[in-house]
């Protein structure tokens, strides 16, 4: 069996070479490591090495998974319709309206041109296509059946992202709600509440106990408004540095996602509509069910899903069925069990999984829709108590002034 091609990226390094003097340049290799090396070899002394961003090397913008899709679809309609390879990247990077995305397909085809199988171009940029889109395009190569398994690929792309944009607009929406209310009432307590705290120093009387809580409130937020925000920024910059470098921290972040009401049963669901959908794309390329299983664990997206694909392949490695095998972990729904058991005696596998795939996918959005529809009297009742009883809180003052005149 032939070796995997070693996954290479290109590094930006700075060092200083035997005078002294400073320089820099740019390295395809497979890890710092090498780069340092490589540049040792050559006698000079590496001081920074980096993988280079992205959007740096490509430029024009950033390159998405949606635009990865439109691209898979294009190529899988080009090379159905008879049309050769490059002749199929010319023809779809001449229709890209970004830079970026276009000077991607650019350097894929130039790779290919130059010697390179498709599969190959594509591992020499890991960040843009992963190991099931590269070995799924190897197998389209080795059987020729290209354009079919791009086409299963592009079918892939699209639906998994539909579904990332579904659940993220469920949690963004009450997100940026939520911000929204913070900063209006800020500004709140920082502008308004004191041009009514100098006319309550005109009456000489108590204040009411509401007013005079929130007066309070607004004096601590004026006087320690950047302490707060710098540890908000703190923390923030915090816990994104910890959940980048620890795997620890971003597993746990994954079992406690899945956890949480509503939000987590949508997340529960969704991991289950990509097992099945991507079980099923890789089932149905001809890749066997134990190295598909592989391809599951990758894309799952959740530690916890992540871990039972691995486990599911243990026990399939041993002869046990897979709708065993899935009902031992304790994750899977009875629902997506049974039609695996009838994919798995029918000799459909790969039909049944699209058929989970697509009733889980359904139900994430029913369940976002629902959420949705749920939420947006809730956080306007929230906005309104929260907004409006500043106000009052401002105005009871003035309310019993009268009243007392």
């Amino acid at each position: 069996m032939a070796a995997k091609p070693t996954k290479t990226a290109t590094f930006v390094w700075q060092g200083k070479d035997k005078a002294g003097k400073k320089i820099k340049g740019e390295m395809q290799s497979a890890s710092a490591a090498l780069v340092k090396a490589e540049l040792r070899k050559q006698g000079i002394l590496a001081t920074k090495v980096s993988k280079k961003s992205l959007s740096i090397g490509l430029g024009g913008g950033k390159v998405k998974p949606m635009d990865i899709a439109l691209f898979t679809r294009q190529m899988a309609t080009m090379m159905k319709a008879g049309v050769p390879l490059l002749q199929a990247f010319d023809i779809t990077s001449g229709g890209i309206e970004k830079e970026a995305m276009r000077n991607l397909v650019g350097k894929i085809k130039n790779e290919v041109a130059s010697g390179s199988t498709f599969a190959d171009s594509l591992r020499q940029h890991p960040d843009y296509f992963d190991d099931l889109y590269c070995n799924l395009v190897a197998s389209g190569e080795q059987s020729g059946a290209l354009e079919t398994l791009l086409d299963r690929i592009a079918t892939y792309k699209e639906k998994t992202e539909a579904l990332k944009a579904k659940i993220k607009k469920a949690m963004n929406y009450p997100i940026a709600v939520v911000l929204i209310a913070m900063i209006v009432t800020v500004i709140l307590l920082v502008k308004v509440v004191p041009q009514f705290e100098e006319v309550f120093q005109g009456f000489g009387a108590e204040l009411p106990a509401f007013t005079q809580v929130v007066i309070n409130i607004s004096e601590v937020v004026q006087e320690y408004w950047h302490i707060v925000l710098g540890a908000l920024v703190a923390g923030g910059f915090l816990i994104s540095r910890t959940l980048k470098s620890s795997k620890t921290a971003r597993d746990g972040l994954d079992r406690l996602m899945l956890k949480l009401p509503i939000i987590g049963e949508i997340l529960d669901k969704s991991a289950v509509a990509r097992f099945g959908r991507t079980l099923s794309t890789t089932f149905a390329a001809g890749v066997p069910l134990v190295d598909a299983l592989d391809s599951v664990a990758g894309a799952a997206g959740n530690v916890v899903y992540a871990n039972a694909a691995r486990k599911i392949k243990e026990d399939v490695s041993t002869g046990q069925q897979l709708q065993f095998a899935m009902k031992s972990t304790g994750i899977f729904p009875p629902m997506a069990i049974q039609m695996v058991s009838i994919g798995e005696e029918s000799g459909s596998l790969d039909e049944m999984l699209d058929k989970v795939a697509t009733f889980y996918e359904e139900e994430v959005d029913n369940m976002v829709d629902g959420m949705t529809s749920l939420m947006e009297p809730i956080i306007m009742s929230v906005l309104g108590v929260l907004v409006g009883g500043l106000i009052v809180a401002m105005y009871l003052p003035i309310f019993q002034l009268g009243s007392v005149v």
